[in-house]
């Protein structure tokens, strides 16, 4: 029992670190205020309009007509989302942003606004704003500290900076992405759609769901992932040099490196959904098999063959029965025979295989079937 109880101390510990650090990033955010706060719920489950008008609100006094500028977009967007005010509290919170808009033209001192120009202040100003707040060295800090797999409270107070400058960028950048359709292809339209480009492949880990262990892209504030028996797990489904080369143009997602999940993705066309959760899944297997027989304790931890034995005949348990009681060959000879690969090979394809079966993962002697023909 003594093992078991030190497991659970250490999840409990993993899970007081993760709310520390939370609460301590929520110390230093800023508390919507003004319009930002009264924004109804109607209007924020579809749109980021709250991201936008808290951006606003945050460079204000740096530059006044940007902020205009996404007060607009948010007003824009609330029109397109409600235009007859009908969701509660939608016409005062549209009278209040309107109003707000006014005073901020009236402090144009009569100033005439082009607002074709508008796209090209933005543009102007989101470089200006990547540059004072240094992003590409806070994205590699934060590289470097998902690759030191470190996890601390003290990263609390970067962490809510970080997360703070991010979301006005993201709000930035959103903007943008609307004006840039009417702007030149040929001049800023075209070195917008290419910074889009960019931070979406950069960002698309960051935005992919998961259920416990964020395999796309590690973030500090998950301390689940940095246990050493899911890292040993993680390491133990990575693609080999010996495995068949995937081709250039194929593409992996998130920040991570290739796997046998993304073999199999491109061998059977598995669907994405499908082949994250079980990739986490499979993950989490190996990582609680291990945990039974004892914690990794090497800097580069491995999870041990007893481990991968059990996960291997746990879930291929049915396919073997049925094997038997047909009285045919299953696809490997002997369990000596195949090397730990092959069996991570052979759960990874099962998994898959009941992942996307839909209602025939209730016919299992039909999953044994596919799978038996897909592993041959």
């Amino acid at each position: 029992m003594a093992r078991v109880y030190n497991n659970w101390e250490r999840l409990v510990r993993a899970t007081l670190q993760r709310e520390q650090l939370r609460t301590a990033g929520q110390g230093h955010a800023r508390t919507p205020s003004g319009i930002a706060g009264a924004i109804p719920p109607s209007l924020t489950r579809t749109t980021n309009i709250d991201r936008i008008l808290q951006a606003a609100d945050e460079i204000q006094a740096e530059d006044p007509n940007v902020a205009r500028i996404l007060c607009e977009q948010a007003y824009s967007l609330s029109q397109n989302l409600d235009p007859n005010s009908d969701g509660r509290g939608v016409l005062q919170f549209k009278t209040g942003l309107m109003s707000v808009i006014k005073q901020k033209l009236a402090k144009k001192d009569g100033a005439q606004i082009d607002r074709n120009r508008d796209i090209e202040h933005l543009w102007e100003f989101y470089q200006r704003y990547r540059r004072r707040n240094r992003v590409d060295d806070l994205q590699r800090e934060e590289q470097r500290l998902r690759e030191s797999r470190t996890f601390s409270a003290n990263f609390g107070g970067m962490y809510s900076d970080m997360r703070r400058i991010f979301s006005t960028l993201r709000a930035l950048i959103e903007v943008m992405e609307v004006l840039a359709k009417d702007a030149d292809p040929s001049g800023v339209g075209r070195l917008i759609q290419e910074e889009l480009r960019r931070i979406k492949k950069s960002d698309m880990g960051e935005l992919t769901p998961y259920n416990i262990v964020p395999l796309e892209a590690p973030v500090i504030t998950n301390a689940i992932g940095v246990f050493p028996e899911v890292r040993g797990a993680i390491s133990a489904i990575k693609y080999a040099e010996h495995f068949p080369r995937l081709p250039a143009d194929f593409e992996i997602s998130g920040q991570r490196d290739a796997d046998i999940f993304d073999l199999l993705e491109y061998v059977f066309g598995f669907q994405n959904d499908n082949v994250r959760n079980q990739r986490e899944n499979v993950v989490l297997q190996l990582a609680n098999a291990q945990s039974r027989l004892g914690i990794p304790i090497e800097a580069n931890p491995k999870i041990d063959e007893k481990a991968i034995n059990d996960v291997f005949l746990k879930v291929l348990d049915n396919y073997i029965k049925w094997c038997k009681y047909l009285r045919i060959r299953r696809v490997w000879n002997s369990l000596e025979a195949i090397t730990r690969d092959r069996k991570l090979f052979f759960v990874s394809l099962y998994y898959l295989i009941w992942g996307e079966a839909a209602n025939v993962r209730f016919l299992p002697e039909c999953i044994c079937y596919i799978f038996h023909n897909s592993g041959n």
